[in-house]
């Protein structure tokens, strides 16, 4: 099994809460701020709205969790994998195990010198904050790495919030650290262990970043509230890593 490089960035970590249904973080300064998955959804409501309307809600519910379960799956497996641990304990997850075989093989071998995984991560010029799957080189370029899992195989034109989260990545982790990132990567493996790497330069997609931001501020008024400090919200309830 490859042995990976670790290049330890120190970073303050950030706390995760829930409040009215959005999800926030906490930041070592006392700001809420809300996650990046959150704020790009205001993207995606309607095609997702449409596609429950056209399968059902309990059909749409059912592939939604198993969906959420595999992915998680296999995201744990590249994180133990990336931090050279042993594999066993995962075969017994036989689908995600095989998914994230078709991964290690085709793409995981590419990265190295790995700066963080499943960092939070914040910004306070974009006002959002979130957890990174991985920041490390992938053919040598240091890069923000995310882990996908998907039921087909997806076209280019689909992953524009996807381009968008990462790059917000990038801006995040150059505001924590100094070390500007150019480069993004999207890893795919659908459910029949199809893989894809969508390559990106962040420059196309950063001018996007505030351009949602300020989108899904203007359809969630009620956000405006929990800007304040976080003492003053009485937030106590801190739940586990998002997606």
């Amino acid at each position: 099994m490859k042995k990976f490089n670790h290049v330890p960035v120190e970073l303050q970590d950030i706390k995760a809460t829930n409040k009215d249904g959005i999800r926030l973080y906490e930041t070592p300064d006392g700001n809420m701020y809300p996650s990046i998955t959150t704020v790009l959804s205001v993207r995606n409501k309607q095609g997702l709205f449409e596609w429950r309307k056209r399968v059902g809600e309990e059909v749409a519910n059912y592939i939604a969790r198993t969906a959420a379960a595999r992915g998680t799956a296999v995201h744990h497996m590249c994180e133990d994998y990336l931090n050279n641990e042993d594999m066993e304990k995962h075969k017994e997850k036989f689908l995600p195990h095989a998914l994230f075989t078709q991964l290690r093989d085709k793409l995981l071998t590419r990265i190295d010198n790995i700066h963080s995984q499943e960092a939070g991560l914040y910004s306070d010029k974009y006002k959002v904050a979130g957890r990174v799957d991985c920041i490390a080189e992938f053919d040598g370029v240091l890069s923000i790495i995310d882990f996908k899992t998907s039921t087909k195989e997806r076209q280019d034109s689909y992953n524009e919030s996807y381009y968008i989260q990462a790059s917000a990545y990038a801006e995040m982790f150059e505001e924590r650290t100094g070390i500007e990132i150019n480069q993004i990567c999207i890893l795919v493996v659908t459910s029949d262990g199809v893989v894809q790497e969508f390559v990106k330069d962040k420059k196309e997609y950063v001018p996007l970043i505030e351009q949602t931001v300020s989108e899904w501020e203007m359809k969630n008024e009620k956000f405006k509230k929990l800007e304040e400090p976080v003492d003053n919200l009485g937030i106590v309830d801190v739940v586990g890593a998002p997606v």
